[in-house]
């Protein structure tokens, strides 16, 4: 049964990139370009990822140690609902 990622799930899978570009996390986190922004946003307003600037104009977007910390308070979670897929 396919079922949709939750909201919990797609942060988890931005922040399980660890530093990626836009496109990356796109690509890699199944998203469209609006919801790229939308995660982003909220991501960088609770501070759980840092925009960095490794060059002009290149961006990407890097994991805090604060959304590390939540990263793996949600893989409990999900490891005790069964819901997380071993890699």
């Amino acid at each position: 049964m396919e079922r949709r990622r939750s909201s919990i799930q797609v942060i988890a899978d931005i922040l399980r990139l660890g530093e990626a570009g836009k496109t990356e996390i796109m690509y890699s986190a199944n998203m469209s370009f609006f919801q790229l922004q939308k995660y982003l946003k909220f991501l960088l307003d609770l501070r759980l990822v840092d925009r960095v600037t490794v060059g002009n104009p290149t961006v990407t977007y890097r994991v805090t140690r604060k959304g590390l910390r939540l990263l793996k308070s949600i893989d409990a979670v999900l490891e005790l609902l069964e819901l997380r897929e071993e890699d």
